[in-house]
């Protein structure tokens, strides 16, 4: 990366070696996209300076673009600037503001960013005055901690962001009013593999919306963003700014105003009048529980922002369908107050995203325009000696993989090169399904496709090697002796990756297709990677339930049955496929097992039927039994019949599934504790006091 000198010249920034795929923009592109900063142009200000609106060339397209110039008098200066840069060019989400690029000429700074027409959440719930509906809001604040979610977890091999910011002026809104996260100035980067990260650092963030531990001790976690993301729940519930200096002095501070309410019972005055009338009681106690949950003392005792995406998905399925039983006049007769005393959720509700639009049906592959590297063939062969076999690492549908050493960039990787067998029933277009669906996506829990070969009738792919293998392998072949939280683990990363394919691309959406544990590839730290995207189809990502007629590809075992029965393909298709995974990893039993009666050779038709029964005693891996605690296997077993839910609209987004099993792996870690070993020891006993019974 590249800085400015003293002397206008460039010289080399020291933080950072420019990994960014974002663009240097020259000066000239600048000035003659804001006509030379004209004031006409400017559409906001913040701490950073003024912020541009201009037309700009965003590779060969001519884009609408807002374009923020530092303020030489600002006090966010190169440091802001860099991290902003550094930060979003590692990113993709579609509830992430996107970097188009930078401009780093002489004093100039300029930040030029995709233009979100709706500006800030900021400026409509306390400057226009927008009439803002109830729905409109629940859905602006899933969007947002949907992205939030994605920095925390899914943004890199060894590294999660902590925004350190989080506030509704950060909130930008599209024109669909879809939510996203801006301003990365002052984010941090931490290892993702550790629930309780903390980094050390001076207090930086506004007012208002500190995390009380942090703002204390100066340990900056995950959890203080989420302490950030609960003061703009109250926001958009009351309307009311972080620090509100038309309350009396004692109560401008947002947070403490509204817990002094809620603890009164005083709730009706703080809600928003404008939509007072549409939240039922039940919905309203929901969002207040999570809201207060997020600004609870200690940040342990916080949800992860994963948790909070359920949740408020909850609030908005529940909402819903209040709204359909309830006409606008009807409802606003109904008396939400006051609270009932006992708010519990009777039920759990399965939350299908909202939809925006009316496009149907899934897109099928076109060759793209791969952003990934094209390897030369005479490469492929030097770092596979020519495809010798002393160098086969695995054999599958599409041909064979080789493990070798190729160059990426200035260094030797050690790579998988996937090689198609020119007899294969798979063939070019699943070739080119894998380049143009793997060269789109980015998330630590799916495997990187580093390039591709094409050359003649070889049709070649080169991913990032990852030494432990399939999950299918360690399960069934090697005998690992893996724990119940390796597992718990091992599921959460899997899940993770399946919740990015589904909502966290953009425009579009990825249903995998084949989710099992053979495309669950495994890395060194024993994190799950997703992999083997040549059967994945494309979706409009504005529809929560998109069907397509295509021929029934997948791995039978993990097939879903409205898919096959009907031919319609739906993201629940993936969760179905993945409640069989779920099975695999807790009964260590393949999904298709010839060793049973041949009428249940199906896994998820014999775990069933034990289930219904009350025999977990015989499903469950003999290795595991005294690992889990009675309350986790509950648990676990009910996100499995989930998924397993013969009606696709029935079962859970993989987003609610993750937050079950983080939930699931949070008793757990508390139960793993001395104190806790001899009721573990006495339930296992409750299954079988000798191995082999």
């Amino acid at each position: 990366m590249l800085a400015a000198s003293g002397d206008g010249k460039e010289s080399d920034h020291p933080s950072t070696e420019s990994s960014q795929t974002c663009r240097k923009f020259e000066y000239s592109e600048i000035l003659l996209a804001t006509d030379n900063f004209d004031e006409s142009l400017v559409i906001g200000k913040g701490g950073f300076g003024k912020v541009y609106k201009g037309n700009i060339i965003n590779g060969s397209s001519l884009v609408v673009a807002a374009i923020k110039r530092l303020d030489s008098m600002s006090t966010q200066g190169a440091t802001e600037f860099w991290a902003e840069v550094e930060m979003l060019s590692k990113l993709r989400h579609c509830h992430l503001v996107s970097l188009f690029g930078y401009c780093n000429y002489e004093k100039e700074m300029i930040l030029i960013y995709e233009y979100i027409p709706n500006g800030t959440l900021e400026d409509h719930l306390h400057k226009l005055g927008t009439p803002l509906s109830w729905l409109q809001r629940l859905k602006i604040c899933i969007g947002a901690a949907r992205g939030l979610d994605y920095l925390h977890t899914g943004t890199g091999i060894e590294f999660g962001v902590i925004h350190r910011d989080v506030k509704s002026s950060n909130i930008l809104l599209h024109e669909r009013w879809a939510a996203k996260i801006s301003d990365f100035g002052l984010s941090k980067i931490g290892p993702t593999n550790q629930p309780s990260t903390t980094v050390i650092t001076g207090v930086k963030g506004t007012f208002g919306y500190f995390d009380p531990n942090y703002f204390t001790t100066g340990k900056l976690t995950r959890k203080s963003d989420v302490y950030a993301f609960g003061v703009v729940l109250m926001e958009v519930l009351c309307r009311k700014r972080a620090v509100d200096r038309t309350l009396d002095e004692d109560h401008w501070g947002l947070v403490m105003w509204a817990q002094d309410s809620i603890k009164e019972g005083n709730l009706k005055h703080i809600i928003d009048s404008g939509i007072r009338g549409q939240i039922s009681t039940k919905c309203l106690n929901e969002f207040v529980q999570i809201a207060e949950k997020c600004l609870l003392r200690n940040p342990k005792l916080r949800p992860t922002m994963a948790e909070i995406v359920v949740g408020l998905n909850s609030v908005l399925a529940s909402e819903e369908k209040t709204s359909s039983f309830f006409p606008p006049d009807d409802r606003k007769k109904l008396d939400i107050f006051p609270l009932p005393s006992n708010g519990e959720n009777s039920g759990r509700t399965v939350v299908p995203l909202p939809s925006n639009g009316d496009n149907s049906g899934i897109s099928s592959f076109r060759e793209p325009s791969h952003p990934c590297r094209q390897f030369d063939f005479p490469e492929i062969l030097l770092a596979t000696h020519n495809f010798h076999e002393s160098l086969l690492i695995g054999v599958g549908g599409f041909g064979k993989v080789y493990k070798g050493n190729i160059m990426n960039g200035s260094s030797a990787e050690v790579v998988a090169i996937k090689r198609l067998n020119t007899m294969s029933s798979e063939g070019a277009s699943v070739f080119w399904a894998e380049v143009e669906t793997l060269s789109k996506l980015r998330h630590y829990h799916l495997v990187s496709l580093l390039g591709y070969c094409n050359y003649e009738k070889e049709m070649i792919l080169i991913y990032n090697y990852l030494p432990n293998g399939t999950l299918e392998h360690h399960l069934h072949k090697l005998g690992t002796p893996l724990s119940w939280l390796q597992r718990l683990n091992i599921c959460i990363g899997a899940a993770r990756g399946l919740d990015y394919l589904h909502t966290g691309m953009g425009i579009d959406f990825v249903v995998h297709r084949n989710v099992n544990t053979s495309t669950i590839l495994l890395h060194e730290n024993w994190e799950a990677k997703i992999s083997s995207f040549g059967l994945s189809k494309i979706g409009p990502a504005n529809q929560s339930l998109t069907f397509v007629n295509t021929l029934i590809k997948g791995t039978l075992g993990y097939l879903d049955p409205d898919y096959y029965s009907t031919g319609r393909l739906t993201r629940k298709s993936d969760v179905y496929s993945f409640g069989v995974v779920l099975l695999e990893v807790l009964c260590r039993k393949r999904a298709i097992e010839r060793s049973l009666d041949v009428e249940t050779w199906a896994l998820a038709t014999w775990a069933q039927q034990s289930i219904k029964e009350g025999n977990l005693k015989r499903i469950i891996d003999f290795d595991i039994r005294d690992q889990i605690s009675p309350y986790c296997l509950q648990e676990f077993v009910r996100v499995v019949e989930g998924c397993l839910h013969s009606s696709p609209k029935q079962r859970p987004t993989m987003a609610e599934v993750v937050g079950l099993l983080v939930h699931i792996r949070t008793i757990q870690e508390k139960m793993n504790n001395p104190l806790k070993l001899a009721q573990r020891t006495i339930f296992g006993r409750m299954f079988d006091n000798r191995r082999g019974h």
